[in-house]
């Protein structure tokens, strides 16, 4: 069975499974944002950082990359994905629609963020660009996660005005 997986954060720069093919893609019904407190990976419990996260919206729309699982690497792929983005049941994995530049619909294995979940943050984007500017976790600055992210969109050719006055006004934070 072929598996696919929507990326729109880390996963476009480092999904962590073998990938046998990208395209990029819509998810229609949410919205990117750094709506979620990282506690591991981009911060710590004293000081959380922020991560992306796919927050319902009726009208929103995500774009991204669907990455097809190399064949039968699945099971190990999901094994991966599960420990990385299940570690504090923050996310919740759906499998969506998702529509793929050239045309095809597929379905793809996607992680939103949980409202409930304590760990699910409402910021101003400037209250965001405080919390990035100056967070560390497990994984390295919450800045290097911004940039890769708003990098590897803008040389994908996917427009996201958030993500680039984020990074700009970070810089100017961190400078």
């Amino acid at each position: 069975m072929t598996m696919w997986v929507f990326g729109y954060g880390s996963l476009l720069w480092n999904p962590g499974f073998e990938v046998a093919e990208q395209a990029v893609a819509t998810l229609h019904g949410w919205h990117r944002s750094f709506c979620m407190s990282s506690i591991h990976h981009r911060g710590t419990e004293a000081h959380p950082g922020l991560v992306l996260a796919l927050d319902a919206a009726a009208q929103g729309q995500c774009h991204g990359l669907a990455l097809r699982v190399a064949p039968g690497t699945e099971e190990a792929a999901l094994k991966e994905l599960r420990a990385r983005e299940l570690v504090s049941s923050a996310y919740l994995e759906k499998t969506l629609p998702v529509a793929l530049a050239d045309g095809r619909d597929v379905t793809a294995v996607t992680y939103v963020i949980d409202r409930d979940h304590v760990q699910y943050v409402n910021l101003s984007l400037e209250e965001q660009a405080q919390v990035i500017a100056t967070a560390v976790g497990g994984r390295g600055p919450n800045t290097d996660y911004l940039h890769n992210t708003a990098r590897h969109l803008a040389e994908l050719g996917i427009q996201d005005a958030e993500l680039d006055w984020l990074s700009q006004r970070v810089e100017k934070l961190s400078a």
